[in-house]
């Protein structure tokens, strides 16, 4: 669960499943979508690319709302 706080534009709560809480476990440090994709694919066995696909989407949809800067 996503709850804004701070200067951030998101105005409410954002639910998701288990891989993006481990997306956003992974980036509560500073980091780029291509570690958290890395580190992503050594936790999980997925078919190759749906880690970053996921991750991509994840990251667009957090940006998209205000939930995350860049």
């Amino acid at each position: 669960m996503v709850v804004a706080t701070g200067k951030a534009k998101l105005s409410g709560l954002v639910k998701g499943n288990k891989m993006l809480g481990e997306i956003l476990s992974l980036m509560k440090e500073d980091t780029t979508e291509e570690e958290v994709a890395r580190k992503m694919r050594k936790k999980f066995d997925a078919p190759a690319g749906k880690i970053e696909e996921d991750d991509l989407r994840v990251v667009t949809v957090l940006r998209k709302i205000g939930a995350i800067e860049g």
